[in-house]
């Protein structure tokens, strides 16, 4: 702990906000709700997860009187991709298991999920814990990608589980970790073991959400990361007004990110997938608007400008979408399109066989792109199979084809454009204090399912817009957020994304103000995340949920 910041030490001694009810958890009882279905394909995902579908939703009330707990053996596990505050759950996990019964113990699967199948793990004690309680970052444990679904596998979790005689599992992840949560949760309980299983909603995209499940951490921390990024190129540009910057923002398939740093920052055009989905816009009506907002600008003498670009728009423009799913079929794993392309050496040679093989459609979407989007779309696939759309550079695409439009109208003032990628600069940021208390709070709700024997939920808060003092404790079914997906060619269950709903009231007020923002120069600038002084910079909530309909 010798190279540590100012600020690393002050963090270190934060002490996270709790729910009132969460105070004296030994005098917790379960209050059982209403029984849950899925969101879709309620029929088959029974036939799938016939111990653990259709569970009630679970909320927490005061009993009459206190109750002893068991000593408990828990693990936990970091799964995908970081984002702040993954170490809070720890510590919420690690401060309650010891408030419930002091000689409980937490365990640490190494690595990610590699780390459950080949049993790899660490004892965290207090000592460790302390070193990074409030920071950024999954390094306590390290992360991973591997999947948990192969009967080898379950069946090597299982073991390590017996092993360890663990009463619980808790799994740190996004949407698909989750899924592997409830697979697991289900496996154990067919297979009679009493390690139960309880699933975290992490995720900086924003995707992972629903009627239940508010928002996940990590979302608040990275969308102010990048909004102060966005603020300052901002005021570069409105200083230098000579540039426009076109910033591709992190966030996957949804535009959650864009739209929330959007309401940050105010800038002259930000891009909702979901909206471009929705009234079939196709790469020309995209590239057309924002030629005609850089006209208009032009005329005021603005040669300058901010466009926020989401990662995941290629799947939503309607030519780039059936593009895409053709490859996807194409190209899946071991067939034998994917082994012919394989063979070819040079990348002249690839693009040339994958045109012979599409629609005329997506030929002529294909072949308008410039080539190094053409190879980004032929790299290797994803865990799921699919394109890597993370890794194609929309924004220069975007540049390419306004300068090729602005050309062709005559334009004659000067367009200087500019990319930027914000990615990880926002994964593993400081958690914002409404991180560190919210991920706090699902620790200790998690450590309160396994005490009841509740297998196959997600730790979940409610109530978020509120004071954390009234923030309501629960747990929903992971079955409950689930539907099946076309994955590797063969329908797989899977939790359901969550995207932009164009009725949501954070889309509507973005709708009424992206005229005035186009035209003039309205920038905010949110500058960096304030931990102390005013609880109204320090303690701010997403502009997202603060504008939703949750109560």
């Amino acid at each position: 702990m010798e190279n540590i910041s100012p600020l690393q030490k002050k963090r270190l001694k934060y002490l996270p906000k709790l729910p009132k009810i969460l105070e004296d958890i030994s005098t917790l009882e379960i209050d059982e709700k209403e029984k849950t279905t899925s969101v879709a394909d309620s029929d088959k995902l029974k036939e799938l997860f016939p111990e653990t579908f259709g569970a009630k939703l679970i909320h927490f009330k005061k009993s009459s009187s206190k109750k002893d707990s068991k000593p408990m053996k828990v693990a936990v596990v970091f799964s995908g991709g970081q984002a702040p505050g993954g170490h809070n759950v720890i510590s919420g996990l690690f401060d309650a298991l010891k408030k419930l019964n002091p000689n409980s113990k937490l365990f640490g699967y190494l690595n990610g999920p590699s780390g459950v199948v080949d049993c790899k793990y660490v004892e965290l004690t207090k000592d460790l814990i302390d070193d990074f309680r409030n920071l950024g970052g999954f390094d306590l444990i390290g992360s991973g990608r591997t999947k948990i679904e192969t009967d080898e596998q379950l069946e090597k979790s299982m073991i390590c589980a017996k092993d360890l005689d663990l009463d619980g599992i808790v799994i740190i992840g996004g949407d698909d970790s989750n899924t592997n949560a409830a697979i697991l949760a289900e496996y154990f309980k067919k297979n009679k073991i009493s390690t139960k299983v309880i699933g975290v909603p992490k995720t900086i995209d924003g995707d992972l959400k629903s009627d239940e499940v508010e928002i996940s951490f990590g979302f608040d921390t990275a969308c102010k990361v990048y909004s102060e990024l966005i603020g300052n190129i901002a005021k570069d540009s409105i200083s230098a007004k000579k540039y426009y910057h076109f910033i591709r923002l992190m966030g996957r398939s949804a535009s959650h990110i864009a739209l929330e740093c959007a309401l940050k920052t105010h800038p002259n055009v930000v891009l909702i997938g979901e909206e471009i989905l929705e009234k079939k816009k196709t790469l020309k009506i995209v590239t057309s608007k924002i030629a005609d907002i850089i006209e208009k600008r032009a005329k005021e003498n603005k040669n300058y400008g901010i466009v926020l670009v989401p990662e995941g728009i290629v799947e939503f423009i309607p030519e780039f979408k059936l593009l895409i799913s053709e490859l996807n079929k194409l190209l899946t794993s071991g067939e034998k399109t994917e082994i012919e392309l394989n063979k070819l050496k040079t990348n002249i040679e690839k693009i040339e066989f994958v045109k012979t093989l599409l629609s005329k459609e997506s030929k002529a979407c294909f072949e308008l792109l410039p080539d190094t989007i053409q190879n980004q779309l032929l790299l290797d696939r994803d865990p799921h199979g699919n394109v890597k759309v993370s890794q194609i550079e929309t924004e220069k695409l975007l540049i390419k084809t306004v300068q090729k439009e602005l050309k062709s109208r005559g334009f004659k003032d000067k367009f200087n454009a500019l990319n930027h990628f914000f990615g990880y600069e926002g994964r593993s940021g400081m958690p914002s204090n409404f991180d560190a208390n919210y991920c706090y709070s699902l620790g200790f709700t998690a450590a309160l399912l396994i005490n009841e024997g509740l297998t196959g939920y997600m730790s979940c808060i409610g109530n978020l817009k509120d004071d954390p003092k009234n923030w309501k404790p629960k747990g929903v079914p992971i079955t409950s957020l689930m539907n099946l997906e076309l994955r590797h060619a063969k329908q797989k269950p899977v939790i359901k994304k969550a995207l932009v709903e164009l009725n949501s009231k954070a889309f509507k007020h973005l709708d009424e103000n992206r005229e005035k923002w186009a035209k003039n120069d309205h920038y905010i600038y949110p500058g960096s995340i304030q931990y102390f002084g005013d609880q109204e910079v320090t303690d701010n909530i997403p502009i997202s949920l603060k504008l939703s309909d949750f109560k």
